[in-house]
């Protein structure tokens, strides 16, 4: 008997020749490399007596799922007409990111969509892009970032002490955020998140627990920031406790870490496999939600969501020791993501792959950029949008046109005249790479009420 596990192994032991042969190998050569093979040929015979007994299991789940309902992988096609579908500033949006929406409409899975007004391309769904679809998800329309998030802290503090105190914030940023793939805190604090089953009983998760301790409370790099800023509040809302009036806000925008996106690219990779499509539109390959791999890509993305929650948590805890002064208002959200939602009375799979909550009287923050205000919203509720709003000012030019066109002293001159400190950054961030945030608001008057903006003063990015 070879050392290593092969399909003749397993079709001599009775299983059948077809793809849960494949399914099998898969799993056993990738979390089971290390045992014997005498005792895995030992297990599988147990399993393909009595498959039943190992549906759930973290391993032999998805081999017995294959044993009791074997898999036929077959070209999906797609609809020939569209599922019904909104667009919010129809005219600021370039052409190639409403065709990725008409293309994801047209998914056998598609109940409806929307495209918010800061959209523009992305992998598989446009950024910006809403997809409901039903019993199914798909790991490309909640992204690779699984869980971006904003995070906003209002402190009983006047503005005017961002500039009394200008050096003090500079260093509070510069000190104690970390960004990137390698920056990580000295004194590492932990989280009754580390506790979950999840990272027990998923191996791909068992692996990443370490890598999720050492990145808790770091930021991406791109995009991503924490930024002290004034919140001007205009509209009395109780949850907020304070009255309308200028204060010093802690805005932060990052997600999941390595966790989410080793948890995207790996489901990623095995919807591909079990969901052929057209090349055109293979980033949009679904998982059944009744599947192995949809369950345990549901429980990962979810895990991921509150691993995004609890590093802003850390970000905002570490700074409001140093400031010696608590928050006494803070306003979050998701906006890459999935939900199970009703709409039009079905339960739904609404995709939001940068686009903001705005159900019914839900807050949330829409940023601009490093020069321009973000907006504190409250939804109205709008179900031709699948209750959702942008997520930002959305890109005017990519990362690689920004390169060719902006110059680091452009960006400087263009921070200075705004009276903004900036801390790290690139040129793929500048200011003149994103749309205007105000044009943006006005064309999603009818999905949220805005109560107040967030100005930045002192921002810290990547670099």
């Amino acid at each position: 008997m070879g050392k290593r596990l092969k399909g003749r192994d397993l079709i001599q032991l009775g299983f059948p020749q077809n793809n849960t042969i494949n399914i099998a190998l898969g799993q056993l050569n990738r979390y089971k490399k290390k045992e014997k093979k005498a005792r895995i040929l030992e297990e599988a015979k147990e399993v393909l007596l009595e498959p039943e007994r190992f549906m759930g299991d973290a391993i032999w789940g998805k081999i017995a799922e294959g044993l009791i309902k074997p898999i036929e992988l077959q070209m999906h096609k797609l609809n020939s007409t569209r599922a019904p579908f909104s667009i919010y500033g129809e005219n600021e949006i370039d052409e190639q990111a409403k065709f990725q929406l008409y293309d994801a409409l047209k998914l056998p899975i598609a109940k409806a969509g929307a495209l918010m007004p800061d959209a523009h391309v992305g992998y598989g769904l446009p950024i910006g892009g809403v997809l409901a679809t039903e019993n199914a998800v798909i790991p490309y329309g909640v992204g690779l970032d699984i869980g971006c998030r904003m995070s906003l802290s209002v402190f009983p503090m006047k503005a005017s002490y961002l500039k009394g105190k200008q050096g003090q914030f500079e260093h509070i940023l510069k000190e104690h955020t970390k960004f990137g793939m390698y920056e990580t805190h000295r004194k590492k604090m932990d989280h009754e998140l580390f506790d979950r089953p999840e990272f027990r009983e998923v191996p791909l998760l068992k692996k990443l627990k370490m890598k999720a301790y050492n990145q808790l409370g770091t930021s991406g790099g791109g995009n991503h920031f924490v930024e002290f800023g004034v919140v001007t509040i205009n509209d009395y809302d109780e949850r907020f406790a304070l009255e309308p009036g200028e204060y010093v806000g802690l805005l932060s925008h990052s997600g999941s870490r390595g966790l989410g996106a080793n948890i995207a690219k790996h489901y990623s990779y095995l919807a591909t496999k079990q969901c052929p499509l057209p090349k055109h539109v293979q980033h949009l390959a679904w998982l059944d939600l009744d599947s192995h791999d949809g369950q345990e890509y549901w429980m990962a993305m979810n895990l991921a969501g509150d691993y995004a929650t609890a590093c802003h948590e850390n970000i905002h805890t570490r700074i409001e020791k140093l400031l010696g002064c608590r928050a006494v208002s803070r306003i979050e959200n998701h906006h890459n993501f999935a939900w199970k939602e009703m709409h039009k009375g079905s339960e739904l799979i609404v995709h939001r792959k940068g686009a903001t909550p705005a159900g019914k009287g839900v807050l949330g923050i829409i940023p601009g950029s490093m020069t321009s205000p973000g907006y504190i919203v409250r939804g109205l509720g709008n179900s031709e949008s699948l209750y959702s709003a942008s997520h930002g000012a959305g890109r005017k030019h990519s990362r690689r046109k920004c390169k060719e066109t902006f110059t680091k002293s452009s960006v400087k001159q263009q921070v200075t005249q705004h009276g903004v400190s900036v801390i790290g950054g690139s040129v793929e961030e500048a200011p003149m790479a994103y749309k205007n945030i105000k044009k943006v608001m006005n064309n999603q008057r009818e999905l949220v009420e805005v109560l107040g903006t967030f100005t930045p003063k002192i921002v810290r990015m990547d670099g």
